[in-house]
């Protein structure tokens, strides 16, 4: 019996399956920390409607990966696994909370192989990509956050550090590509002191080096050195009259306060963004002696005394141009001058609306625009922020969403790539849609840039650069304006819920639509009207067979269950002669 005890416990250590799948089935693959310790390959069949994920962490523990609806544990859905001393363990779990995630009672994963080799666990399975099961995740053609955490040892225990989440659009990805070179700007603020206030905003203008010749940036890194304080950072490109430098706080008056195109973003949550290969942000050259303002929002709730931070950019660029110039286009809902513009409190949801109108582009462009290929998108709101959505509207109708984000996260906001290009023609219209909870809160959260006030914004990143760098709305008055009109008597007098009546005011109401170019110049529309969004499409869930029918191409959902078979069969077997023996 000791002799089948050895037997048994030598087959469930082995490594189980057929071996590594090679890149034709595996074909993308990223890396979920910073420190590369843990990457992800995969790749999916649109004919079988299967997926097949390899995790790789540098650890002889447990190893999990989640997918997660707003970066965290609570509803995300997980497998774990490893190889411990009793052999190879594989489960497919959900999350409750920031416990220990429960058995699903339905099992929906397909181990395919798990092999420990020189302190790193491989695990390898596959998944329907749409499952009729409440405890999965269902898996769109939209960026997903996926979560992965592993321990030291094969008991289940807490992670601790060990964990992290990275945004990926798994069915619609962008591969990255090789680094073309290892040149690279580094934009950084310089020891600075951060004042003991829980919002404060710092802007460095500047020149940036010279750069012989044209050159185009093609990745962005942030540079963190308090991650427990930096919420954000934009990298804008000057109008020309901008031109001395400055250091201190922002909006102050000062000429850098016009810097307003869009370089470079991060926001906490994020990591390095490389651009597709066919586009990149045109430095140098004739731009050679723009200055560039550096805008870092640190938030310190704490209001800590004697905290010095040196944050900032590091901006890859190659002297091999690409393709297209790229630009970024801020969308959304700003507010202009002193208008108000509350968020009541006690609110389960409450929208909020921005339009980019972009006929208005040809008052500032003395050539026909091009159209616009969007490639990318940033989504932006604070702390009350629980959805966003981008809407893109051709002849008064909507076509399509730009981006859908139904479970937001202060915490993670990065630059997704699209994946496939949406175009966008003149005369199109996108419409930002943000919805914000403050059931919380006892007072009105207004519009404006405290972590504890709101924003509203959608960043588009697309090609050929125009000169317009900003294209947004707000409603042409608010309610304080409004004591006499009818509107507000109804709202009044009404027995419906007065927070929904007043979403719906603001919404009625006149929008002043507003255009910027790179040169400070504006142009608006006083009476534009904002447009209704569909209803978010629902996913369609479809049973899928665990093996694939006979005679089919050797695809890896066939050998999924040839894999997955065998190896039940076999431990079945002899366990039921262990069983026998004793």
């Amino acid at each position: 019996m000791h002799a089948l005890l050895l037997l048994l416990s030598l087959f469930l250590a082995r490594p189980t399956g057929a071996g590594a799948l090679n890149d034709s089935v595996l074909p993308f693959m990223e890396y979920l920390d910073p420190d590369r310790n843990v990457s992800l390959k995969w790749g999916f069949n649109d004919a079988q409607g299967t997926i097949t994920f390899s995790l790789s962490i540098k650890s002889t523990g447990w190893v999990s990966l989640g997918f997660s609806p707003n970066g965290g544990m609570e509803g995300a859905d997980i497998v774990m696994g490893g190889i411990g001393p009793g052999g190879a363990y594989f489960t497919d779990r959900h999350a409750t909370g920031n416990i220990l995630p429960v058995v699903d009672k339905q099992q929906n994963y397909t181990l395919l192989s798990l092999t420990e080799i020189e302190g790193q666990t491989t695990m390898t399975f596959q998944r329907a990509i749409q499952s009729c099961d409440d405890d999965d995740f269902h898996i769109t053609a939209r960026p997903i956050k996926l979560i992965y955490a592993y321990g030291t040892n094969d008991e289940l225990n807490y992670h601790g550090k060990r964990r992290g989440t990275k945004e990926i659009n798994l069915l619609n990805y962008m591969p990255r590509i090789t680094l073309p070179s290892t040149d690279y700007l580094t934009i950084t603020v310089d020891n600075i002191n951060i004042p003991a206030t829980h919002t404060h905003y710092h802007c460095m203008v500047m020149k940036l080096p010279k750069l012989k010749g044209k050159h185009h940036i093609y990745r962005i890194e942030p540079i963190i050195e308090h991650h427990d304080i930096v919420h954000h950072m934009l990298l804008y490109g000057c109008p020309s009259f901008v031109n001395e430098t400055y250091n201190g706080p922002c909006y102050r008056g000062d000429t850098g306060d016009h810097c307003f195109r869009v370089v470079a973003a991060w926001a906490v949550g994020g990591g390095v963004y490389e651009f597709p290969e066919n586009a990149g942000i045109p430095v140098g050259g004739e731009s050679g002696d723009t200055f560039y303002r550096l805008e870092i929002h640190y938030n310190n709730p704490a209001r800590e005394e004697g905290r010095r931070d040196s944050s900032g950019l590091r901006l890859y660029y190659t002297a091999q141009l690409r393709q297209h110039d790229a630009s970024v286009l801020t969308t959304g809902l700003l507010l202009q001058g002193n208008l108000d513009y509350s968020i009541p409190a006690n609110a389960t949801q409450f929208h909020t609306y921005g339009m980019c109108n972009t006929s208005l582009f040809s008052k500032l462009e003395d050539a026909p625009v091009p159209d616009l290929h969007v490639f990318a998108l940033e989504l932006h709101t604070h702390l009350a922020g629980r959805k966003v959505r981008v809407g893109h509207f051709r002849n008064g109708t909507q076509i399509d969403f730009l981006a859908l984000n139904e479970n937001y996260n202060f915490e993670m906001q990065q630059i997704t790539n699209l994946g496939n290009i949406k175009t966008i023609k003149q005369g199109d219209n996108i419409v930002v849609e943000c919805t914000y909870n403050t059931v919380n809160r006892t007072g009105d959260t207004k519009m404006g840039l405290a972590t504890t006030d709101e924003m509203c914004l959608a960043f588009l990143f697309y090609y050929p650069a125009n000169n317009i760098d900003t294209c947004w709305s707000h409603p042409t008055t608010h309610l304080s304006d409004m004591a006499d009109s009818q509107l507000l008597e109804e709202i009044q007098t009404s027995d419906q819920d007065p927070i929904t009546m007043y979403e719906g005011l603001l919404k009625s109401i006149p929008q002043i639509q507003v255009v910027s170019d790179v040169h400070s110049n504006m142009s608006w529309y006083p009476k534009g009207t904002m447009m209704d969004m569909m209803k978010t499409p629902s996913v369609n869930c479809q049973m899928m067979e665990a093996t694939s029918a006979p005679n089919s191409n050797p695809t890896f959902g066939r050998a999924s269950g040839r894999l997955s078979t065998s190896w039940a069969v076999t431990l079945t077997g002899l366990l039921l002669l262990w069983a026998a023996l004793m």
